[in-house]
């Protein structure tokens, strides 16, 4: 792809999508307290992240030696044109390397960290990011919500660990889920309300949205996640069911072999058949415990074959339940599992 093709994308996704958002350390901090077995030797490169104002460089630059560390690196897309991922004006685009400290004096020191303009704009797809990425054994940051799919395909593509933030609609990215029904990709342990930071050209036309006595312009997402393929032992803790499995109680779909399981908590403990679940589950999911089956979007049937046209409402693949006045309703999204014997 040619840089002033990338580029273009990049801008009509900040205009379109306003998707910069700088996650709070105290976010950052509470998710990477389970996974602090992971570091140990590893070389961290966190590709999206201005430096010189991330979190995610402040908790791991403070933190190297307690993590044991081998070296952390930093970049962020910079243009001359656009800002995306930077509130600085500086107007090339840098490299952060930090492998210590020199000194013990326990803080990281300017002295200590390399600074390197780089050649291009620090776009993660671009040649120079590519080959940081490469040096790479656990990549950690925010990445542009809209590009996510991308995002996620390249570092599957080059096999890197990594743990980052998204939209939790993320999950039904058909190439994202899949990863996760294959449990290649699962998500961490905090997610659902987040606040983030945001620039200040941000348009206050979104909801959750305010500004904080500084002037700093803030988004709250009731449903951001960590996207992961680190393991942590909180994803082992056997799920405690208390629902019985009673027909009267549970729908079934007409277009799918499966029961309707509107909450997490409302999963029977006695039932051994395919389940529809909300992807709320993920929160919860142990791999040992439940087997995801597929979604709604990739195993139910067309409605055609079950009813006439005009007493549901079309569209994509999705679940159907009888309504109460002789049609039938459409799901959202669900995830098809079943529990492991």
């Amino acid at each position: 792809m040619a840089v002033e093709s990338k580029n273009s994308s990049l801008a009509k996704a900040r205009d379109a999508k306003q998707d910069e958002f700088y996650t709070q350390l105290s976010d950052i901090e509470k998710e990477l307290k389970h996974y602090k077995k992971h570091f140990k030797g590893k070389v961290v490169y966190c590709n999206c992240d201005d430096p010189r104002v991330s979190g995610f460089f402040h908790y791991f630059s403070y933190n190297f030696e307690k993590l044991g560390l081998k070296k952390l690196i930093t970049t962020c897309y910079k243009s001359g044109e656009r800002d995306l991922f930077s509130s600085n004006d500086a107007e090339a685009a840098i490299m952060l390397e930090y492998t210590g400290d020199k000194d013990k004096n326990n803080v990281p020191d300017p002295s200590e960290i390399g600074i390197v303009k780089l050649k291009g704009d620090g776009d993660f797809r671009s040649e120079e990011s590519i080959e940081l990425l490469k040096q790479a054994d656990i990549v950690v940051t925010n990445p542009p919500f809209s590009l996510f799919r991308e995002y996620v395909a390249q570092l599957m593509e080059n096999n890197k660990k990594f743990l980052i933030v998204a939209n939790q609609n993320a999950i039904t990215y058909k190439d994202v889920f899949q990863h996760i029904q294959d449990n290649k990709i699962w998500l961490g342990y905090n997610n659902g309300d987040m606040s983030f930071k945001v620039p200040s050209y941000y348009e206050a036309r979104e909801t959750r949205f305010w500004v904080d006595d500084s002037g700093q312009k803030w988004r709250s997402l009731g449903n951001a996640c960590w996207f992961t393929n680190l393991d942590f032992n909180e994803r082992h803790e056997e799920m405690i069911l208390y629902r019985t499995y009673d027909p009267n109680n549970y729908s079934r779909y007409v277009n799918y072999d499966a029961i309707e399981v509107g909450t997490t908590k409302d999963i029977p403990s006695d039932y051994d058949g395919a389940m529809g679940v909300p992807i709320t589950f993920l929160y919860k999911y142990n791999p040992d415990q439940f087997q995801i089956l597929g979604s709604s979007r990739t195993v139910s049937k067309p409605m055609s074959q079950f009813a006439d046209k005009g007493s549901y409402m079309q569209g994509g693949p999705s679940f159907y339940l009888p309504d109460s006045v002789g049609g039938y309703r459409r799901l959202f999204f669900r995830i098809v599992i079943k529990r492991r014997m």
